[in-house]
């Protein structure tokens, strides 16, 4: 398997398509079109590049161009582009799908977005160790005051940095595991203290270095008194939740996660892609679809390259306490890339039932 071949300024879209379609199937029902209502765009999509990439496991840099010229704007052709600006389009445009992201802001008012921006002041992320995905993502949403109207089939979350000029953050580690059980709107959730059902949020107490900072937190009535009596936590404002009329105070609160299948990663202008090919740990794959190339500027042409990666999930695998003090100098060299460049992180969800 060769992945995909880049040719003129595609790398961000090879890495985007690789991360999508390689093996992940989160998207493919919106790529089959009843008869007669497809699009040559996604029809190209489809037959030339996902089919072909699955089956041979290789795509020409012809089809690839072939699809770009399709995507309705010149600069697609001839220019670098972000992957965001790309996924928009790809989904909107080519794939006809609504926004995966369906918001609620504290006023009540509902957001659609294709891609989780996550936005946050770096004081708001504790200053101990490398930041996960799951923390920086918990702290945006509760400093934007959003929540989940409901699971997302696909959620792609962007990191806090901008292209290749500023990063807030020199690592960041992926959660292989992203549960969003308490930034789902209205659904319950268990006190951060004794497990039972909660019934306020403080977010407050969200960077308090006593109480797991970065940890969003919430309390059954009688843990948000004993925890509020604290000198330093008697000026916070812990706000009402909804509570099911029908869930008693000992009832199990089910927990929602997303799996991760696939990272981007940018360093110096080119984008490459990690991505989890099967079930097990050691299951990633680092694609570049400008590994090398043959010839010169005017004749040659790219080389694209796969290759297995176990060294990330054997990382990645680690438990929180040994990912909090990990060391990304002393990691091997693409473990070290994932931490330092990761772009956006791919997620999917198993609760198929609830994406509805």
């Amino acid at each position: 398997m060769k992945g995909i071949q880049g040719h003129f300024n595609s790398c961000y879209l090879d890495a985007t398509l690789f991360s999508l379609f390689g093996s992940s199937m989160t998207l493919d029902s919106f790529c089959q079109k009843p008869a007669g209502t497809e699009k040559p765009v996604s029809r190209t999509l489809r037959i030339e590049i996902v089919n072909c990439l699955r089956r041979k496991g290789f795509v020409p840099a012809e089809s690839v161009m072939n699809f770009r010229k399709q995507l309705g704007c010149k600069t697609f052709v001839t220019e670098e582009k972000d992957p965001e600006e790309f996924i928009t389009i790809l989904l909107q445009q080519v794939l006809c799908m609504e926004p995966l992201l369906k918001l609620r802001s504290s006023g009540e008012m509902s957001q659609e977005a294709y891609i989780f921006q996550i936005i946050l002041e770096k004081e708001q992320v504790g200053t101990g160790g490398v930041p996960t995905v799951q923390q920086l993502l918990e702290t945006s949403f509760l400093s934007c005051d959003l929540k989940f109207e409901k699971i997302p089939s696909c959620l792609m979350v962007q990191m806090p940095r901008f292209g290749k000029k500023y990063k807030m953050f020199p690592h960041i580690i992926p959660s292989t595991e992203l549960d969003i059980t308490d930034l789902l709107y209205n659904s319950p959730r268990e006190c951060f203290v004794c497990g039972r059902l909660a019934e306020f949020e403080c977010p407050q107490c969200l960077p308090d270095h006593k109480l797991q900072p970065g940890k969003i937190k919430q309390y059954c009535t009688t843990c948000k008194t004993q925890v509020h009596t604290h000198p330093s936590r008697r000026g916070h404002c812990p706000r009402n939740l909804p509570v099911p009329a029908e869930l008693s105070a000992d009832a199990i609160v089910p927990r929602y996660t997303m799996q991760l299948f696939a990272i981007l990663c940018i360093h110096t202008s080119h984008y490459v892609s990690f991505v989890k090919y099967g079930p097990g740990v050691h299951s990633w794959l680092f694609f570049d679809s400008m590994a090398d190339r043959c010839g010169d500027d005017q004749t040659g042409y790219n080389i694209p390259e796969i290759r297995a990666c176990p060294e990330v999930g054997d990382f990645l695998s680690q438990s929180e306490e040994e990912l909090a003090h990990a060391i990304p100098s002393q990691t091997d060299e693409l473990v070290r890339r994932l931490l330092c460049d990761s772009y956006m992180c791919l997620y999917q969800t198993t609760f198929t039932e609830f994406c509805k």
